[in-house]
């Protein structure tokens, strides 16, 4: 949740999705439905977008719808853009609350029910102390009393939400809110409906590893999806076929490095400020790519017995946890659902 998480996507690879796309290019001769598969560079990372129509025109213009709603959510959620209104929030912070949109303050709700349920694992206002190991630029360990001097201004319970004067004000001079461990979710989402009003009966949005599915293959298949082994680059740890579904993935061997034999990756527990130790990788697979997006990282940082029981209380959730010493655990209703590569 660092402040260009939309800069730095969590894969199920792109590799993969482009095996995805290969798979609905074959289909395309399948009357009557037309398959458009189009790329951009959006929200910092490539988005990908099929569209699945009774012709291609309709197709191009479903694609077309989604990449602009895609974009609408961009200019309000980014940090990396001055003007959204989340910069504006963030510019405010100590100052005054701001005025937002229905759909930021959407996801910020949706990220506080989140942060709730994963006992404050996920955290939007992390993104100070994320800044402090900057484990990409300076790999760096910060010390203690760095961190502690940090701690008022990832203070969760100091981002005030007012819904009904449509407001969030953040308390604390210096502190800065970031969505992207939640927005990719939600803007595949809103994507997904952008295409279904214009007339697409199936397709895919694919945010880097944010993956919204919605509809068949021509032919009746589902859409295959590879998840990444988290120490084998390239390599797949299991397929499955998803429908009407979502799926994302945090984990440890995006950005991170190494010393003395230790990883140091940016996915924080906020509860101490270091890296989160419980898992390799967490997916998630739920109805909605905003559930799934916000889900992977608490869970990650909740670690495999506390995530398996939150997942199992959840309906139209599941979830496959890697933990630290990658052993994989499947949630009950994926057991019979994944295919090994």
């Amino acid at each position: 949740m660092h402040s260009n998480l939309f800069n730095q996507p969590f894969r199920i690879q792109t590799c993969l999705l482009t095996l995805l796309c290969g798979t609905l290019a074959a289909c395309v001769g399948v009357p009557p439905s037309h398959v458009v598969t189009r790329a951009q560079m959006q929200m910092g990372t490539l988005v990908k977008i099929t569209a699945v129509a009774r012709n291609e025109s309709v197709a191009q213009a479903a694609a077309t719808a989604g990449f602009a709603e895609i974009r609408r959510l961009e200019e309000l959620l980014s940090t990396w853009i001055p003007t959204s209104e989340l910069s504006r929030v963030n510019a405010s912070a100590g100052v005054m609350p701001v005025h937002v949109s229905p759909e930021t303050l959407t996801v910020v709700q949706r990220a506080f029910q989140i942060a709730e349920m994963t006992d404050g694992g996920f955290n939007i206002a992390i993104g100070p102390a994320v800044d402090a190991w900057s484990v990409i630029e300076d790999r760096r360990i910060p010390t203690e009393s760095e961190l502690e001097a940090l701690r008022p201004l990832v203070n969760l319970q100091a981002v005030h939400v007012d819904t009904r004067e449509q407001t969030i004000y953040l308390g604390n001079t210096g502190m800065r809110i970031d969505v992207g461990g939640i927005g990719k979710g939600y803007a595949a989402d809103q994507a997904v409906k952008a295409l279904r009003r214009t007339g697409a009966i199936a397709g895919v949005v694919a945010l880097s590893g944010d993956i919204k599915t919605f509809g068949r293959l021509p032919g009746g298949k589902m859409f295959p999806v590879g998840i990444q082994h988290p120490r084998k680059d390239g390599s797949v740890l299991a397929w499955i076929d998803l429908q009407d579904e979502a799926i994302s993935t945090a984990g440890d061997y995006e950005r991170f490095f190494e010393l003395g034999g230790v990883r140091y990756h940016h996915i924080l527990d906020p509860r101490t400020l270091q890296p989160a130790r419980s898992c390799q990788a967490v997916t998630v697979i739920a109805r909605e790519g905003i559930w799934a997006d916000g889900l992977d990282t608490g869970i990650f940082v909740m670690g495999v017995e506390s995530g398996m029981r939150l997942v199992e209380a959840l309906p139209d959730v599941e979830a496959i946890i890697v933990d630290h010493e990658g052993h994989v655990h499947v949630s009950s209703g994926l057991r019979d659902r994944i295919r090994q590569p």
